[in-house]
């Protein structure tokens, strides 16, 4: 079964954003380090494009998943919005269709935080 991951904040929960942010980076390493969690794909919408571009508090953890095979879809209409086009260091854009067609894909296990 794949294994996705849909992200639509660069922080986790609701509260302090530097609360939210330790959180987020806790969730993917956590992730990164459980042996049982191939992640294939990552999906990032709205504020979570963030995570993929330049200056990103968790680079390096995105930068491991897509070394271990994992691709890394920024939705290129957020992308366009923040203006962080030029700035996507890991991954590539991806678009609504791509999104929408895998959530919707019965054999993909899919992991929200």
């Amino acid at each position: 079964m794949e294994k996705k991951i849909y992200l639509n904040s660069d922080t986790l929960g609701n509260g302090p954003d530097e609360l939210g942010k330790i959180l987020i980076r806790n969730f993917l390493l956590t992730v990164l380090a459980d042996e049982t969690l191939k992640i294939t794909s990552i999906f990032l919408a709205n504020g979570a494009v963030k995570l993929a571009c330049e200056n990103s508090h968790v680079l390096d953890a995105m930068s491991e998943f897509a070394a271990a095979g994992a691709k890394i879809y920024s939705c290129g209409t957020c992308l366009d919005y923040y203006g962080l086009k030029d700035k996507l260091k890991a991954g590539e854009p991806g678009n609504m269709k791509l999104l929408c067609s895998v959530l919707a894909d019965e054999k993909v296990h899919v992991i929200r935080p």
